[in-house]
């Protein structure tokens, strides 16, 4: 079990507010790593910090916008400076369109044939752009160090085009899981794979973690539709990432790298 640890290690992770984010900051907190909880939204990031040191795992916030690579550099130098050095970094800021009942009814404008260039851009400049900075900032330390881990997350989206029809319809009309979203995260596949190559022989590994459909308080009727494409029935549970996590950032998969770990309660597997 000593390779699941991350004693003495320094874990970074963007979007680390999210409701992922949060998970996965405890996560490698409770196996020992300091870590950076990064976010767009600071106060977000300031709380879950907080929270964390009340549990008695080292950790500070930070703000980055992943999309600006002074920010990001920003970040990397903020880390350095607090912890000495980067050991983990876990890209997990993106932009995902939600289902649930906070934001129902919002996605009935996302057909592909009007879908809006702009919205299209976001995407790609904070799912992808934005990854490949954080990538870039970190890949310089790491290489630097000799050693390091980069987990990018990924979507079961990157690897199945979204079945339109489990999206609940509002007044009528139908809501659609949007272009820019499975093409971004098919995108991550591809940098994992290329970085996982580029740094052969350095020690540095980079691999990519697929989740399936968490649930966040979806409806009754998205949730009933989703579970039903999944072998295990369900949703997945915001802390069934966590041991995945866990195993790629640490030394239990140090033979692994260029690789896409899913874990999508079998939603691939038929």
């Amino acid at each position: 079990m000593d390779k699941f640890s991350l004693e003495g290690r320094t874990a970074l992770v963007t979007g680390g507010a999210g409701l992922l984010g949060r998970q996965f900051t405890r996560a490698l907190g409770e196996a020992g790593a300091k870590v950076v909880v990064a976010d767009i939204d600071f106060d977000a990031a300031h709380d879950h910090a907080h929270l964390l040191r009340e549990g008695q795992i080292p950790a500070i916030a930070a703000r980055v916008n992943v999309t600006d690579p002074e920010s990001v550099s920003a970040l990397i130098a903020h880390t350095l400076s607090e912890f000495e050095h980067l050991d983990v970094l876990v890209n997990s800021a993106a932009l995902d369109p939600k289902f649930d009942p906070q934001h129902l009814g919002e996605q009935s404008a996302n057909a592909f044939e009007d879908y809006a260039l702009e919205m299209w851009k976001k995407s790609l400049e904070v799912n992808l752009t934005g990854v490949f900075l954080a990538c870039q900032a970190a890949g310089r330390v790491m290489a630097k160090q000799g050693s390091g881990v980069i987990i990018n997350i990924s979507s079961v989206y990157g690897l199945a085009g979204p079945d339109q029809a489990i999206y609940p319809r509002v007044d009528g009309r139908q809501q659609y899981k949007p272009v820019d979203y499975p093409v971004t995260k098919a995108g991550i596949l591809g940098l994992t794979r290329y970085l996982a190559a580029y740094y052969a022989g350095k020690q540095i590994r980079v691999n990519a973690l697929t989740p399936g459909g968490i649930y966040n308080q979806h409806d009754d009727e998205f949730t009933t539709r989703y579970s039903a494409k999944a072998v295990l029935g369900r949703m997945a549970r915001e802390d069934e990432m966590n041991g995945a996590l866990l195993f790629l950032a640490s030394d239990a998969s140090s033979y692994m790298t260029g690789a896409n770990l899913v874990v999508d309660g079998g939603y691939t597997a038929w």
